[in-house]
């Protein structure tokens, strides 16, 4: 999500809130991701941003996020066949996230998965495989899928997110837990509202219709500014998704046939049900190539994606997600190394620019490493 990972394509779909952006400053020039024009940048600066939304409140526009409605007696069987986690376990009102993999056990795409009924489930998802996968999971099966693209998505991020919302809400987001959604009313619109984010904070994401998202937008900036509310770009939600070390398919899983491994999401897989490439995936454990890791460099910038990591002279991995922290003041980057550098502490080098610096393999997440903000 970094500048250097924009895609360049012809735009097949737009926010309604692409006036707003354009009035922030957001040039929306043509960069987009699933095919949505994006806006990387306001007129504000991105790391004022992030520092606001992390001691008060960001709103973002996540509605480049494709979502797809699955419904139908078969509809749990087919979504559980799609993804790795056990979506049976789901109840209404749950949600989780399910790495998606082909039949030789390679991550494909990532999917929230969203139980709103016994019979109806919502996926969210990027820009890998998931159409094409959904409809083979789907074959010969009673079920409906309908790809939405009417919904907006909303994200409300920061610890004053629940104060902004819950007076203007007849659902209690207080006791709405993690990884939970309700069916609303927010401001008098019809909205469903989920608890989380891609921030590592406290957050609420807002699903509305595309007729009501302008409105929304407005209102939540209208009665958010006692709380110093600021809208925030997609920079600004890259530096805070790698300070909270949160994985962004395909970039922190470049190599095109990573498993859940090699990157610790053992905890998307099940051992239960049938799902796509189950046996290869199994059957990969204990043989990863590489770790998924966080180094801090000693360096006054980011480093580059796709530098080279060295440890004891030799080449031990590559960058896949840099930034500077502003808020760490340090140079962050999610990495994958080989085993036998990937200890907590091993001092490496990375190559960036001509020049190798010095750096350490640290903890991750580099913010909040227990996530207590997130789910506290």
């Amino acid at each position: 999500m970094t500048n250097a990972q924009r895609k360049d394509s012809t735009a097949m779909r737009e926010s309604v809130l692409n006036e707003r952006h354009r009035q922030l400053g957001s040039s929306l020039d043509g960069d987009t991701w699933n095919d949505m024009l994006i806006p990387w940048n306001y007129d504000t600066d991105p790391y004022d941003e992030v520092a606001v939304m992390r001691m008060r409140a960001g709103l973002f526009d996540v509605s480049g996020l494709h979502v797809a409605n699955i419904r139908g007696a078969d509809a749990e069987a087919v979504v559980d066949h799609l993804v790795s986690c056990d979506c049976t376990a789901l109840k209404p009102g749950q949600a989780a996230i399910g790495s998606e993999l082909n039949e030789q056990g390679h991550i494909v795409d990532d999917v929230m998965v969203i139980r709103d009924a016994a019979d109806e489930f919502r996926l969210t998802h990027g820009e890998g495989e998931t159409p094409q996968n959904l409809a083979n999971s789907a074959r010969g099966r009673d079920v409906q899928i309908e790809v939405d693209e009417d919904t907006h998505i909303l994200s409300l991020q920061g610890p004053r997110s629940l104060a902004i919302l819950d007076p203007h809400c007849d659902a209690d987001l207080a006791a709405l837990k993690y990884f939970r959604h309700t069916p609303c009313t927010l401001f008098g619109r019809q909205v469903i509202i989920s608890r989380g984010g891609y921030s590592g904070e406290r957050g609420f994401e807002i699903y509305c219709a595309a007729a009501d998202a302008v409105d929304l937008w407005d209102t939540i900036l209208e009665k958010g500014a006692e709380h110093g509310v600021m809208p925030c770009s997609w920079t600004a939600l890259d530096i805070s998704r790698i300070e909270a070390a949160l994985l962004f398919f395909p970039f922190d899983m470049p190599q095109g046939d990573t498993t859940p491994w090699e990157i610790n999401y053992g905890w998307s897989v099940s051992e239960k049900g049938e799902w796509r490439g189950k046996a290869a995936c199994l059957a990969a454990r204990g043989k990863e190539r590489f770790t998924q890791a966080g180094i801090v460099v000693q360096h006054d910038d980011a480093v580059e994606i796709g530098d080279r990591i060295f440890h004891d002279g030799k080449d031990v991995g590559r960058v896949n997600s840099p930034v500077y922290s502003q808020h760490l003041m340090q140079s962050l980057a999610l990495v994958h190394l080989d085993h036998g550098a990937s200890a907590i502490g091993t001092e490496v080098e990375v190559e960036s620019g001509g020049k190798r610096y010095a750096a350490r393999v640290v903890q991750t997440p580099f913010y909040d490493p227990m996530r207590l903000r997130t789910v506290g």
